[in-house]
């Protein structure tokens, strides 16, 4: 930013020899790489402006080489300089014709000292009310115009419109590649199931896997989706999805919604998948693996229900009592924590 600020006149270049001067006078590697940083950035710029000093920076830098005392990483970056400073620049250059936009007798230097105490200027950095803003907007486009010119300020529009057009394509392709990568995605969580001997080898190698943020949902959908492709229950699906709500809460929220989304569209299974997700998300209630609250959305009147949804219910509940014993599911499920979320499950003001 400095080097830059040098490079467009902005500051005065006496500032930068004394940060380089700061900087080498006890050199440490850090300092070191900065200042062979800064000296790449605004070289060219420095030695037309104030070549002896430079020299004498180059001269500090020579010695510092000699000296040894600095590890060979930080050697190498005084060597690479050399080398830039040899070719005279040329791959960074101090101002790009781009933005040479200012003409030399518009140019305001700022002279700065480092041991200077600089007025901060912080009332600037508090909003003030500016009743008349459309009119001070287009003094400062004036001002900017008489500065820039009418021309520049076009060109850096068209440049500006380009980049944002560039922007959106590329967001584009990201778009469709991230699509590619869902794809991908999931077939490699299928292989992982399918080839896994028991539930802790799987859940260890889909964690190893890079799902990325938010493909959560990918991981809880392939295993119900693995497990309604079985021609009978697997108690392996139940206890991979349990691990899985165990090990983060994300998971177990995943689940929770897609028990809900497949409720909602259960019409669309044949028997045999019905049964199969109906024990796997019984295992996931009997443990405690997923909040019971979510059975708020059955609602078991003859409008509101299919077949298809009451042939789930119907599994859901034999397996949940096979597996807590009668006792424990009543008392689960007459739970006053529980009541208002069980309401749909046995209505008592609906006559059908």
């Amino acid at each position: 930013m400095l080097a830059h600020l040098i490079n467009q006149k902005v500051l005065h270049d006496f500032a930068g020899l004394q940060l380089l001067s700061l900087l080498l006078e006890n050199p440490t590697e850090d300092g070191v790489e900065i200042a062979c940083d800064f000296m790449i950035e605004c070289g060219q710029v420095m030695s037309d402006l104030t070549p002896a000093g430079v020299n004498a920076i180059f001269e500090r830098f020579k010695g510092i080489l000699h000296e040894g005392e600095i590890e060979r990483k930080v050697q190498y970056s005084i060597e690479n300089l050399f080398a830039i400073r040899k070719s005279g620049f040329k791959e960074h250059p101090g101002v790009i014709p781009e933005l040479d936009l200012v003409e030399e007798e518009d140019q305001i230097v700022h002279q700065i000292m480092l041991d200077d105490d600089i007025d901060g200027e912080e009332s600037l950095n508090i909003f003030k009310f500016d009743p008349f803003y459309e009119k001070t907007e287009e003094e400062w486009a004036e001002i900017k115009r008489e500065i820039l010119g009418e021309e520049n300020i076009l060109r850096l529009k068209t440049v500006q419109q380009m980049e944002e057009e560039e922007e959106e394509e590329e967001a584009a392709q990201i778009q469709d590649f991230s699509e590619q990568d869902l794809i991908n995605l999931r077939r490699t969580i299928y292989l992982v199931i399918m080839n896994s001997i028991d539930f802790e080898e799987c859940a260890h190698k889909i964690m190893k896997i890079n799902l990325g943020t938010g493909h959560e949902n990918e991981v809880c959908n392939m295993i119900i989706e693995c497990c309604m492709q079985e021609r009978t229950y697997l108690r392996f699906y139940g206890l991979l999805s349990q691990r899985f709500c165990q090990i983060n809460e994300l998971f177990q929220q995943e689940f929770q919604k897609c028990f809900v989304e497949k409720y909602t569209t259960i019409h669309r299974y044949e028997t045999n998948k019905l049964r199969n997700i109906g024990k796997m998300f019984a295992h996931l209630f009997y443990t405690n693996a997923i909040d019971w609250r979510v059975m708020e959305c059955m609602v078991v009147t003859q409008d509101s229900t299919s077949s298809s949804g009451r042939i789930f219910i119907k599994i859901l509940f034999q397996e949940l009592a096979e597996n807590m014993g009668l006792e424990k599911f009543k008392e689960k499920l007459l739970d006053p924590d529980l009541k208002e979320y069980m309401q749909g499950l046995f209505p008592i003001d609906h006559p059908r």
